[in-house]
């Protein structure tokens, strides 16, 4: 076991809670990551049948690359395995495992009747030769087996680190397709890995910034179809959307849903003024929750609702100021070097993601809600608004290549800085909303 969580430990970073081993009490503190991903194997799992059979490999696969994915994990490859699992129920030969230096295990099976689909898997300790946590299963229908994959790969990531995962969960964004001068955006959902992209809007109209409730049920949207940002609320199910009705003369937009849910936070523009508002969706009424001269957008709320974050040129430059949730006297806390915008609270509540720019770069960073450890994550031409994943371990966000023929992908990066990748779309895509974990 304390190879185990030592192994571990090295792939995560000072922003992770402590980890204790069975032991007694293990504790490492870390100014930097060190990232030293834990090896595991994952066999194919075992088909109860033959209609079983390409399931049991696909999902086996995506719960592999699930795990890969975080630069945290390293699979073995199969080409080194010593023993075969052909039976969810056989011993595990841990002497075999150990040989080709596996610290994880993940073993399952598959069963497919009709239409239902059913996995079970185990996670084992390898070195200590013990089961973590007890074997589960997951049941549904042979179309979501995908999702059942990543439900498997949530359970494994979860203990293995003691955090919450984040794989069975779904992006919103904007599909960005043509020239750069003439281009087409459509609002599209897909799984948080880019697979099963489904599109919510036709490209009829400029369609900006869906923002995920805190369910994952509705979608809120700025969309210019009528000549002037408005804002949209959508159903992500049925695909039915509303305009949210605001002063008569106005232009609305940078909308984003309150934890519980009931209500909204959005700019509005009037008499040539920007401020933030907030709206009850029952009622639809609005109250104003600045009133300055400046342009005052992108709110975010804090995990518990008691606070917003937004971003200002009431200092001459746009900067990050903190308030509370019913309006208020503004804190500010960005202080370093340039010019800081599109604030987004960590859903573990101690960090603030934003975009900076500054010398000609924009960065991704984030910082404590007090201003203070500020760390960019990411350099490059274009990188703008992150959007955390449900666990807070990973960032997703836009970067744009520069010139005529520069294009929009989404990409992701740990906390750490660590393992910054392309996100998979179809087309180009920007924007994006990470929602919380399906029920």
């Amino acid at each position: 076991m304390m190879r185990f969580l030592t192994s571990l430990l090295l792939g995560l970073t000072i922003l992770t809670a402590p980890v204790y081993a069975q032991s007694g009490p293990l504790r490492l503190e870390l100014d930097q990551g060190i990232i030293e991903p834990l090896p595991f194997a994952v066999p194919n799992f075992v088909p109860d049948g033959p209609a079983a059979a390409q399931y049991a490999n696909d999902i086996s696969r995506v719960v592999a690359a699930d795990l890969t994915g975080t630069g945290l994990f390293r699979e073995i490859s199969s080409d080194a395995f010593i023993s075969r699992v052909s039976s969810f129920d056989a011993p595990v030969q841990f002497a075999d495992w150990k040989a080709i230096n596996a610290d994880a295990l993940v073993t399952g099976a598959v069963n497919v009747s009709g239409n239902r689909l059913t996995v079970r898997f185990r996670v084992w300790d390898v070195f200590s030769g013990q089961e973590l946590g007890n074997g589960l299963q997951f049941a549904g229908t042979t179309e979501g087996w995908r999702r059942m994959a990543h439900k498997v790969a949530d359970q494994v990531y979860s203990r293995i680190t003691g955090e919450g995962g984040y794989f069975d969960s779904r992006v919103a964004f904007v599909s960005e397709s043509g020239p750069k001068d003439q281009r087409l955006k459509r609002l599209a959902i897909m799984d948080y890995d880019g697979a099963n992209v489904q599109y919510l809007t036709d490209s009829a109209a400029i369609v900006l910034a869906p923002r995920f409730s805190p369910s994952g049920d509705r979608l809120l949207y700025t969309s210019y179809e009528t000549g002037q940002p408005r804002i949209y609320v959508l159903d992500v199910d049925r695909v039915k959307r509303t305009e949210l009705q605001t002063q008569e003369g106005t232009m609305s937009f940078s909308p984003r849903f309150s934890p519980d849910g009931r209500s909204i936070v959005y700019s509005l523009i009037q008499g040539g003024n920007t401020d933030l508002w907030k709206m009850d969706l029952a009622s639809g009424r609005s109250v104003r929750l600045t009133n300055t001269t400046a342009i005052e957008t992108a709110p975010s709320y804090s995990p518990d609702g008691s606070q917003i974050v937004f971003e200002s040129d009431r200092s001459g430059t746009p900067q990050l100021y903190i308030m509370p949730a019913n309006g208020g006297e503004a804190t500010r806390i960005s202080f370093g070097q340039g010019r800081y915008g599109t604030p987004v609270w960590s859903p573990r509540g101690d960090l603030i993601a934003f975009t900076k720019q500054n010398k000609g770069r924009f960065h991704i960073g984030v910082m404590r809600t007090d201003g203070s450890e500020e760390r960019l994550l990411t350099s490059s031409f274009l990188d703008e608004g992150p959007t955390w994943s449900p666990n807070g371990r990973v960032i997703m966000f836009t970067r744009e290549t520069q010139g005529a023929s520069g294009r929009a992908t989404l990409y992701s990066v740990d906390i750490s800085g660590r393992n910054l990748r392309p996100v998979r779309t179809p087309d180009g895509g920007s924007d994006p909303s990470w929602g919380p974990l399906q029920n």
